[in-house]
């Protein structure tokens, strides 16, 4: 088989600085937003807010690492990084969070296997 046609194992889905993208993203692996996007964002994996990303939509993922802007309420069912020049507009639900001094967080915060579980059931319906 091609290299061309092998898919990457360690591949990571890239919203460069200065895109915008409008409407909801699936993904199974990773996915790291240092642009725009505006909808639903449901990853398997890893997503990173770059210091220049901007999120309006909810974030549905396995871990998140937040440096820039989301306005939307966060499902996370491992952690939740907030980094110092974070700010997060909406409600957090996860099993673990990590804040460092700077980060900005308005919003509720439901932590712990049973706040994700729940969570996740309401999300379905």
């Amino acid at each position: 088989m091609s290299r061309n046609n092998e898919v990457q194992t360690t591949a990571v889905n890239l919203v460069c600085d200065g895109t915008s993208i409008t409407g909801d993203i699936e993904a199974s692996r990773d996915i790291r937003i240092d642009g725009f996007v505006k909808g639903k964002i449901i990853v398997k994996g890893k997503v990173v807010v770059g210091p220049t990303g901007k999120v309006e939509g909810d974030i549905t993922c396995q871990t998140l690492d937040v440096s820039g802007r989301i306005e939307g309420n966060v499902h996370v069912s491992e952690i939740i990084s907030l980094k110092s020049s974070a700010l997060v507009l909406g409600n957090i639900n996860t099993v673990k969070i990590s804040v460092e001094p700077g980060a900005k967080f308005t919003g509720t915060c439901k932590m712990g296997n049973e706040a994700v579980v729940k969570d996740e059931k309401k999300a379905v319906k």
